[in-house]
């Protein structure tokens, strides 16, 4: 199985569809993989998440990451599991989900805001770190912590990222971002995310 990197490596950022219907979800699913990024997170305090997470991954599981946020139990992670999901990414630094992921053979992508929750995470077997909230850290603080965590760990600032925030983060050492209401609020159309997420590539690209 393709690593956390590698499908950062293709586009480093992870669409955050909180508040998607599953009736929405192949369309903006298109226009996402259709810009180029490569991993879509259904956050599971969705509408109906396991069905939008098992239509996205019978559409685009050949082509990009499905994943659930907003994880909190293991009876989560097993739904995921069977809906076809591959990465779990939660809020919160949780070692004993973490472990759960990896037991089911997904991907873990954890909540962390501290080097103790850092540490503790990737002793458990996390794939990458999620940054969170990045509104309240800086790319000072990522700076310093990327001082001493394994520097091929991948660690994604999520929240309140914007295109024009991006470069410094990266500079700090950022290997994405997890981007919500930045790409997709509820009732948005699949044109108006496709438009969203170039805005996002050309940032990246320049």
């Amino acid at each position: 199985m393709a690593t956390l990197k590698d499908h950062l490596d293709a586009c480093p950022l992870v669409a955050i569809l909180r508040g998607i219907s599953p009736d929405e979800a192949e369309a903006v699913g298109e226009a996402l993989v259709g810009a180029g990024l490569r991993i879509i997170e259904v956050p599971l305090n969705s509408p109906d998440p396991f069905e939008s997470i098992a239509r996205l991954a019978r559409r685009f599981g050949d082509r990009a990451l499905i994943g659930a946020g907003t994880v909190m139990t293991a009876a989560d992670i097993a739904r995921l599991a069977g809906a076809g999901g591959r990465l779990m990414v939660t809020p919160h630094a949780d070692p004993d989900l973490v472990r759960e992921a990896k037991r089911h053979g997904l991907l873990a992508l954890p909540g962390f805001f501290t080097p103790a929750e850092a540490f503790a995470l990737i002793g458990a077997g996390a794939d990458g770190l999620k940054l969170f909230p990045a509104e309240a850290a800086s790319p000072a603080v990522l700076k310093a912590l990327r001082a001493v965590l394994p520097p091929a760990l991948p660690v994604l600032p999520v929240g309140g990222v914007s295109p024009e925030t991006m470069a410094p983060w990266r500079a700090a050492g950022a290997m994405g971002f997890g981007i919500g209401s930045g790409l997709y609020r509820p009732g948005d159309d699949a044109a108006a995310v496709r438009q969203k997420a170039d805005a996002f590539i050309s940032a990246l690209k320049a």
